[in-house]
């Protein structure tokens, strides 16, 4: 499984965090349902959300109050999901399998990588601070750091500053069509997590990927030479 010594195809590696690197739908979805139970709604199954997850607040509150942005009501109930996950940031949360394994071989190989996701800072610093080796990353870079988030390909580009990596030299991995969609726009080859969340769009193979991985360590053969 290592790298070391290899000639990388790519000079760096960015990574999407939600449904990516980590599992956090168990507490993005276990935020909705206690919101759920505040207000005596039924509770939404987690298998249903894991398909959500990635498009955070906004789909979480339409799964379980059928609402969107445009209601007056979405605000309020934003702003209590915010308050509640924040309290419950990593609970039952987990780095999927292979994630350490592949970032102890990228670091042993010395190929930079960062992390670019629409997570919010507030939410997004603290996670990355509280799951190792998530926090020996590169650079992270998230949804409020520039003012528009994926799919614009703004947020990759800066990381790319940040690493001092030309995009056409950096993969990005993500499980979310608009990682792609943002990948493409940079000028970066897109690698479908297929092991993510994946949404309830378009199947990932119609998505303008450029690679598919179904297992997190799959990815260091796209780094080797």
């Amino acid at each position: 499984m290592s790298v070391a010594g290899a000639q990388p195809r790519y000079r760096g590696v960015l990574f999407d965090l939600d449904g990516t690197l980590a599992d956090t739908a168990p507490d993005l979805g276990g935020a909705l349902n206690d919101l759920c139970a505040r207000y005596d709604r039924p509770l939404v199954a987690m298998e249903r959300l894991r398909r959500r997850a990635s498009t955070g607040a906004r789909g979480m509150i339409e799964e379980g109050f059928g609402i969107g942005p445009a209601d007056p009501f979405f605000e309020e109930l934003r702003d209590e999901y915010y308050a509640i996950y924040q309290d419950r940031l990593t609970r039952d949360s987990v780095l999927f399998d292979g994630v350490v394994e592949l970032i102890a071989a990228l670091q042993q190989a010395a190929i930079p990588w960062g992390i670019v996701t629409n997570k919010f800072a507030r939410f997004a610093e603290p996670l990355v601070a509280q799951m190792p080796p998530l926090d020996s990353a590169g650079c992270l870079v998230c949804g409020d750091t520039f003012a528009r988030p994926k799919p614009y390909p703004d947020p990759l580009l800066g990381a790319a500053e940040r690493l001092a990596i030309a995009p056409a030299e950096l993969l990005y991995v993500g499980d979310d069509e608009r990682d792609m969609q943002a990948a493409v726009a940079a000028g970066m080859a897109g690698v479908v997590a297929a092991y993510g969340y994946l949404g309830n769009g378009l199947p990932p193979e119609q998505w303008p990927a450029a690679h598919h991985i179904a297992h997190p360590t799959e990815l260091l053969a796209l780094v080797q030479g």
